[in-house]
């Protein structure tokens, strides 16, 4: 059984995870939020004003009323800017498992943060919502990702062919899981 405990800040060395806050909405806009690449890699749509943000914010800040909600900023602790995103944007509570998606920045890819963001998240998960399982997709051609899930330690469970067709061109979802037992072997 799930022990929800909703979006509690998270420190690691060089991040803190936390809620979202309205004074995140300039740096979402400059690092992430309105970049076409980032966002269409995990199918979300491109934020390009104040106000567009404004509304998402206020809909990730209302939902943290919910306790099992689980969204959280990824801030570089040394600047103090929101450079991305992460998520359980899918808790089964009846099956025990949740689904991770994330995004981080272009100038802050390949410097290991979001491996850092979601080997946090995927312990919180094991250790503080009980999950048997957590699961995290990517698509076949984001290699960035792909890295990202394999340094976390997930396993491949295989890909759905040609699932989203994409400027004229069909693109695979490859999916990976981890399960508690081998969470707790690592760790």
């Amino acid at each position: 059984m799930l022990k929800h405990v909703g979006t509690n800040t998270i420190e690691t060395d060089r991040l803190i995870l936390r809620q979202f806050e309205y004074t995140d909405d300039e740096a979402m806009l400059k690092y992430w939020i309105a970049d076409e690449k980032i966002q269409s890699l995990y199918r979300e749509p491109v934020y390009s004003t104040k106000e567009e943000v404004k509304a998402l914010l206020d809909k990730y800040i209302s939902s943290y009323e919910n306790n099992d909600y689980y969204r959280w900023a990824i801030v570089d602790k040394k600047t103090q800017d929101c450079i991305g995103q992460i998520a359980y944007y899918y808790v089964d509570n009846n099956n025990n498992f949740a689904e991770i998606e994330y995004c981080i920045g272009s100038e802050f890819q390949c410097k290991g943060l979001a491996t850092e963001a979601t080997k946090s998240v995927i312990a919180y998960g094991f250790d503080r919502i009980n999950l048997n399982r957590v699961q995290i997709c990517t698509m076949s051609i984001n290699s960035a990702s792909k890295r990202v899930i394999e340094k976390c330690g997930f396993t491949y469970e295989g890909t759905l062919r040609d699932y989203f067709y994409i400027n004229d061109e069909y693109i695979g979802r490859l999916y990976f899981s981890m399960l508690r037992d081998e969470f707790e072997s690592h760790n």
